[in-house]
């Protein structure tokens, strides 16, 4: 796998605009019944309030209205902003919100929300059926950061396809985890349940560190994809 220069804002940037065409080529393809299809990975959601959240998140990332991940109040707000407007006007609002992201990534070095478009990508594929894209920078890049910023009570070393990642630098090594770069970036989001992790290839018993492997979450039940 090659690996990318995570630190580089307008390599994200092209990241970010790559995991947009994915998820445009999908959903332009549904049908209305298609695209209320219920997301397993985020209850209460359809596959299209996941892109209007995307669009959403990316409009007010330009609006300096977004720095982090939005609160409750604020995804509602975001999902509700688009109300009725047919797909097209959505895709629309993403094109040029997108296309303002480019711009702050080359003139002001800001990243996009590379993390939350990559997480929805995944969502959406696995809501309707259509899995793929495993592999992408997107979410190489992604799953470095979060695997990077995971902290534990006592060590662990977590194993993925081309490196390890250590909790605690310096320290014996107690706990290992080997799993995927996807299904890291998939856990830490959430988008698995603490039965689920618990079942992974673990090296002893993972109780110790756990409840601490969640960055959101974690799901409230199994999620299969």
């Amino acid at each position: 796998m090659i690996r990318v220069v995570v630190d580089d804002p307008r390599l994200a940037a092209r990241h970010y605009q790559e995991t947009k065409g994915r998820i445009v080529g999908l959903v332009t393809e549904l049908d209305d019944t298609g695209l209320n299809t219920p997301v397993p990975a985020c209850p209460g959601w359809s596959v299209r309030d996941v892109v209007t959240h995307v669009v959403a998140v990316a409009e007010d990332w330009v609006g300096g209205r977004l720095v982090g991940p939005p609160t409750d109040a604020q995804t509602a707000a975001q999902i509700a902003r688009f109300g009725d407007r047919d797909l097209s006007e959505i895709l629309t609002a993403w094109t040029d919100a997108a296309a303002a992201l480019d711009r702050m990534a080359e003139s002001a070095g800001v990243k996009p929300p590379l993390g939350d478009i990559t997480s929805h990508e995944h969502d959406v594929r696995a809501a309707i059926g259509r899995p793929g894209a495993r592999d992408s920078a997107a979410v190489w890049s992604s799953s470095d950061q979060l695997l990077a910023n995971l902290r534990t009570p006592i060590p662990l070393l977590v194993t993925v396809e081309d490196g390890q990642y250590l909790t605690k630098p310096g320290a014996d090594t107690e706990i290992r985890l080997r799993t995927t770069r996807f299904e890291g970036l998939r856990w830490r989001t959430g988008r698995r349940s603490r039965a689920q992790l618990a079942a992974m290839d673990w090296s002893d018993d993972p109780t110790p560190v756990l409840d601490h492997l969640f960055l959101f979450g974690p799901a409230g039940a199994d999620v299969y994809e």
